[in-house]
């Protein structure tokens, strides 16, 4: 009975000790919190006010970002350049709220700033690539060899432009897909604008038999070029023999066209070429090779 008795009073000690440990335990961190009240609310009020600044800031950010748009829009600006400038004002004003932020909360901005620099000279040593494409970006803005819509062909690939971006420039291809260019690889190669000038020439190769009437095939070619109505009258069509080759009397076709038109009068115009041919009888050769065999006599 005695060890039964002596286990029950050590077991209550040990109840008695963890209750006043717990008990201390709460009473300092409740003491802590009363010592500390004032220090807790104002690093409350701080982060609140750091999540309010990064809230109303980006508010704000879109806002600035998106009234330049509009007064670059209201200046007949290129869509593509409208683009481009309004993703770096929203993106460089973004920054200086988050460094507003972070120094609101206690950071130090100045550390902010070394470590910002520093981190970005690492990135842009990692990234040179990507900084060659944002100063790509940057002289195509300033030079602007193309605009939004334009149809270009540039890095090997044909489309139409539908925006510059910081890194890269987006192109839709005629089968409607959308192609992204590096702005780098815009910049460092050759740039073709089949949109820039209002006028654009077809240029028709068109091959006839040896045995054809020349003068009877030039004046087929131009009254069908003549009657096309899309076909500009100044500068005036070229049609003419260019080439006697193998299989054929070459003629070349011309004509001018707005740049609008282009497709819709290359299509048109070739079609109607070889119906009218067919009408006259004036052969289109297919590739041909003359063989000439010689008898031996034994």
């Amino acid at each position: 009975m005695s060890e039964s008795v002596a286990e029950t009073v050590t077991d209550t000690v040990v109840e008695t000790i963890k209750d006043n440990e717990l008990t201390n335990g709460v009473l300092n961190a409740g003491t802590w919190v009363a010592d500390n009240q004032e220090l807790l609310i104002q690093y409350g009020v701080n982060v609140l006010s750091a999540l309010l600044i990064l809230f109303i800031g980006n508010m704000i950010t879109k806002g600035i970002a998106n009234g330049v748009a509009k007064v670059l829009r209201k200046k007949d600006m290129d869509e593509a350049v409208v683009e481009f400038l309004h993703s770096l004002v929203r993106y460089l004003l973004f920054v200086i709220v988050l460094i507003a932020a972070l120094g609101r909360i206690g950071v130090q901005t100045a550390s902010v700033v070394a470590v910002i620099g520093a981190a970005g000279l690492a990135v842009g040593l990692a990234l040179q690539g990507s900084l060659s494409n944002f100063a790509a970006g940057v002289l195509i803005v300033a030079f602007r060899p193309f605009k939004s819509g334009d149809y270009v062909e540039i890095g090997g690939v044909a489309g139409s432009v539908e925006s510059i971006q910081i890194f890269s420039t987006v192109l839709c291809t005629p089968d409607n897909k959308m192609v992204v260019v590096p702005n780098g690889a815009v910049i460092g190669s050759a740039i073709t604008n089949y949109s820039h000038h209002k006028t654009r020439r077809i240029d028709f190769v068109i091959g006839v038999s040896y045995d054809a009437d020349l003068k009877k095939t030039k004046e087929v070619l131009t009254r069908v070029v003549n009657a096309e109505s899309r076909v500009l009258k100044d500068p005036e069509p070229t049609i003419g023999v260019v080439a006697l080759a193998d299989s054929s009397v070459n003629f070349v076709v011309r004509p001018w066209v707005n740049t609008v038109d282009y497709w819709g009068v290359y299509f048109d115009l070739l079609q109607a070429i070889k119906e009218e041919l067919d009408k006259e009888n004036i052969g289109i050769p297919y590739p041909q090779m003359d063989v000439h065999l010689n008898k031996q006599e034994s």
